[in-house]
């Protein structure tokens, strides 16, 4: 009975070792032309807490974009925006990383560990964040 309890304890230790590497992933759609509206449009906006890829597509014909993730404190939390620059001031919010220099129809793959809590996803290009390129991401425990 001893040796059966052992081995019954070591699968379900592989069990859930083998959980914790399962990865979630979002696809990410980045649309906007010039001064019209912009936008980010995601596959799903909810994931599980841990190794989240996101699948990051510029669907633009002509315009360059970017994608950030960032950490908000709350999830009704404003971003610091200098209106100089048209950009919001990354050195002031919790920047996890980042999917840049995206030409017209070309994609990148971001893998981030992320936490429970609420994420804003932007494009920081001039003028692009407040064109309307910016949505939220739940990450639940």
């Amino acid at each position: 009975m001893a040796v059966w309890s052992v081995a019954a304890l070591g699968l379900i230790a592989s069990s859930t070792a083998s959980a914790a590497l399962v990865m979630s992933s979002i696809d990410v759609s980045l649309t906007g032309e010039g001064t019209g509206k912009m936008g980010i449009t995601l596959d799903h906006d909810t994931v599980q807490a841990g190794r989240v890829s996101f699948v990051v597509k510029n669907d633009a014909v002509t315009e360059e974009h970017e994608m950030l993730v960032i950490k908000l404190p709350k999830p009704d939390a404003e971003l610091p925006y200098d209106t100089t620059k048209q950009r919001v001031v990354e050195g002031k919010v919790k920047k996890l990383g980042e999917a840049s220099d995206l030409k017209p129809g070309t994609s990148k793959t971001l893998t981030l560990t992320l936490a429970p809590g609420t994420y804003r996803l932007i494009c920081n290009v001039k003028g692009h964040y407040m064109a309307g390129m910016s949505t939220l991401v739940t990450v639940t425990k």
